[in-house]
């Protein structure tokens, strides 16, 4: 590891040159104080010209107010205790009244051991007080320095709405120190770190801090986009769309060279912040998770990602699971929910059917269904399955011309009325999977043009299409969020209706 930034020095390196002001105020001390714990606290304020292991204050980030709490860890090994834990308390519900997004920096060995375990109980005040600043709609943005670890790690350091590391940085609940002193082992390597965790799908990115400023502000550009100014945002016209055999449309949509969610985000979207993972230990290249901006329609972006679905690794019940965090996201910050459907279908294993794949694509439906956010659906490719139908159901459902929809491929479903493959062609016509039935059926609402293939013109296709989803986000973000789940559960049960 480099040298450790100082909390003033990360402040001053992420926050506008002078803008920096403190809301701290000197911890009153606990009468029970040993003089042996009065000593380190006086050798720690000596060491740090600091009263306490956390700053909290408020700055200019690119010009944005926001409020920041960050520990010391030269005072204590950045510890929480009782006065620690009432400081950050403050901070945050200040933030909260303030309406102010809250950036977070732990570095820190955990609990102050000295004060036992009324201050390892602060924890839960701590948290409890993150909840009601993510209850408000308020972006808590937290950036996870080296070490990390115990009580810290497991509140406030594990409540992002982002998180990202330091690299190399220790990050985990507990310290290696403490696992081998207990069990007389050392701590396997290499699993406490920040790279580990972003491969398991615990964190969003590892990010050095000279790049801390740039990524939370392309966040915050999203999460705090003006709504005001999306009005008369122009209408696309729609075209005539014209009489594709469905085969035809299922043939294109198989191309390897048609674009998929990440040409679309590359030529469409400006402020894109990938995300990575459930933040609960799984990660499935299959589905692509980010906050992103249509023009300035911001929303919580979820899409099925066609270069990471393989053979090897179909999507899989951890997909949705991340699609779930997804949906949880757009809930909170009061963001539009985009999905987008593009899978040859979820995966056929032992793997998926012991990981809860049935499930999952259950509790995707009754979320999506019951979501209290707004929602737009894309169907850019291929359709199959229940991995397709757990990111449909939305308030405004958008086609590519060539995108279908089905409860198997048409082989498949060849098999089980025909017993054979060769009817693929026919299913796929009797099924009414293309776009245009789909129109007709209510599922779809609207079909973007292709000229005639996506894949002969990826730019200008999703650039054509971008046009549509910044229009039909900024519509949906001027809808009263009180009548949403009534009305889109309505809508899907007049669909087959008679």
């Amino acid at each position: 590891m480099a040298d450790r930034l100082s909390a003033a020095e990360l402040v001053d390196l992420v926050l506008d040159e002078g803008s920096w002001t403190s809301w701290d105020q000197p911890p009153v001390r606990r009468g029970d104080v040993s003089e042996a714990y009065a000593a380190e606290l006086r050798a720690a304020q000596e060491k740090t010209g600091l009263d306490e292991a956390v700053v909290t204050g408020e700055g200019l980030m690119r010009g944005r107010r926001v409020a920041v709490v960050a520990c010391e860890f030269r005072f204590l090994a950045g510890s929480i205790g009782v006065d620690a834990a009432d400081r950050l308390v403050a901070a945050i519900e200040r933030a909260t009244a303030e309406g102010l997004p809250l950036l977070a920096a732990p570095v820190s060995g955990g609990t102050r051991m000295q004060e036992g375990t009324v201050a390892f109980v602060q924890m839960v005040k701590i948290s409890a007080a993150i909840a009601a600043h993510k209850t408000a709609g308020l972006p808590y943005l937290v950036y996870l320095r080296h070490p990390t670890t115990g009580g810290v790690m497991a509140s406030w350091g594990s409540l992002g709405h982002v998180t990202v590391a330091e690299p190399g940085a220790l990050v985990g609940f507990l310290g290696p120190r403490v696992y081998e002193a207990l069990y007389e082992r050392p701590f396997p390597p290499d699993v406490q770190t920040s790279e580990n965790l972003y491969a398991h799908g615990l964190i969003d990115a590892v990010v050095p801090p000279e790049q801390i400023a740039d990524i939370l502000d392309r966040a915050l550009n999203v999460l705090l986009a003006p709504r005001a100014e999306l009005v008369d945002i122009p209408d696309p016209v729609e075209e005539d769309v014209p009489d594709v055999d469905a085969w035809d449309s299922i043939t294109r949509s198989r191309r390897p060279d048609r674009p998929g969610v990440r040409r679309l985000l590359r030529y469409a979207a400006t402020d894109v912040i990938p995300l990575n993972g459930t933040g609960q230990g799984e990660s499935d290249p299959g589905l692509l998770i980010a906050l992103a901006r249509f023009g300035g329609s911001p929303c919580v972006f979820l899409g099925q990602d066609r270069r990471g679905q393989t053979e090897a690794h179909p999507l899989g019940p951890g997909a949705l699971r991340e699609a779930r965090r997804g949906m949880r996201l757009a809930a909170e910050l009061n963001l539009p929910l985009m999905t987008v459907v593009d899978t040859p279908g979820a995966a056929l294993s032992v793997e998926a059917e012991e990981g809860g794949l049935a499930g999952e694509i259950a509790r995707c439906l009754a979320d999506l269904v019951t979501l209290d956010a707004p929602t737009l659906t894309l169907l850019l490719g291929e359709g199959t399955g229940g991995g397709a139908l757990a990111l449909l159901p939305a308030d405004r459902v958008i086609a590519a011309q060539h995108a279908w929809l089905s409860p198997l491929p048409p082989e498949g479903a060849s098999a089980i009325v025909h017993r054979d493959l060769s009817h693929a062609a026919d299913m796929a016509r009797s099924q009414n999977v293309r776009s245009l039935d789909l129109r007709e059926a209510g599922i779809v609402d609207r079909i973007v043009l292709e000229k005639p293939d996506a894949a002969d013109e990826p730019e200008e296709f999703c650039a054509r299409l971008g046009a549509v989803l910044r229009y039909e986000l900024a519509e949906l973000l001027h809808r009263d969020r009180s009548t949403l789940v009534t009305q889109r559960t309505a809508r899907y049960q007049r669909i087959g209706a008679l």
